[in-house]
């Protein structure tokens, strides 16, 4: 009577192991690709800034400047869609710092320097380039401090760099809507590329310093909110399809201008508080 080979201990260990073997394989091989959905949007950012340099090279800065406000807004939404669908990665959060370095950085420096900074010599690049490496100092930091528990998520420390941008670009796009190069002389007295400069350096400086801006991130969009909210989305839009330039040009001065507020308030806050303490009643 023949009696039908028994596997060994190694033909079983391997057949053991086939499964986990493959099961491994599989999630190396999801591990090595990429979501699309978020890096979609984030693609768009990408592109749109790429596309303001070219259009600032070629002397349209109407639609270089549109550029930048398309790419702010596709870059706030790749970060909600990645986490509203759980598709966020490590590669994500890097290719959307590359992104917004491109877009929020090299792309408004090249614009301002294109439309207003280079009659004034060594003085405008310089004052392009500040902005650009500010930009990076920024987009640097704020990568450093993702998984700082102690960070309060409501604030940004620093004006972000999409709002920086969105600050030049404005200015240019309110300043084409009125029919004002960068080389004409502001109300007959200042010059538009000292007024650029000013604004250039003013922006540079805000997105290093320690100032806190609202984030926004502590707004839950699956919340009900009050009938008066729907009402107030409803006239912004009116709003900005009205006067595009100027309505979005003073929205994000006034949000620039939030963080300083937001300084004197808690500065002048603790004077008051260290004078009852030294001087109590």
């Amino acid at each position: 009577m023949v009696y039908p080979k028994q596997p060994d201990s190694k033909e079983l260990d391997s057949s053991k192991q086939r499964p986990v073997r493959r099961a491994a394989d599989d999630a190396t091989t999801r591990l090595r690709g990429i979501y699309l959905l978020p890096n979609l949007f984030t693609s768009a950012a990408l592109f749109a800034g790429f596309y303001a340099i070219v259009q600032a090279m070629n002397s349209n800065f109407e639609q270089s400047a549109i550029a930048i406000f398309i790419a702010m807004v596709m870059d706030g939404l790749d970060g909600r869609v990645a986490r509203l669908t759980n598709t966020t990665s490590a590669f994500g959060a890097e290719y959307d710092s590359l992104s917004d370095m491109v877009s929020f950085g090299v792309a408004p420096a090249l614009i301002m320097y294109t439309w207003a900074l280079k009659p004034m010599g060594k003085l405008g690049w310089i004052a392009a380039f500040i902005y650009c490496a500010c930009a990076a100092l920024r987009l640097a930091r704020f990568n450093t401090k993702l998984d700082d528990a102690l960070q309060d998520k409501r604030y940004f420390q620093g004006l972000p760099s999409p709002a920086a941008a969105a600050l030049l670009a404005g200015f240019v796009w309110v300043a084409y809507e009125y029919g004002l190069s960068g080389r004409e002389i502001f109300f007959g007295k200042i010059e538009m590329k000292w007024l650029a400069c000013a604004i250039t350096v003013f922006a540079a400086g805000s997105m290093v310093s320690d100032l806190k801006f609202y984030s926004g991130k502590d707004i839950n969009l699956k919340e009900s909110v009050p009938f008066v909210a729907i009402l107030a989305i409803m006239v912004a839009f009116v709003l900005v399809s009205y006067s595009p330039p100027e309505v979005l040009f003073t929205v994000v001065l006034v949000y620039a201008l939030s963080g300083y507020y937001l300084w004197v308030k808690s500065f002048f806050g603790k004077n008051h508080e260290f004078k009852k303490e030294i001087m109590p009643d």
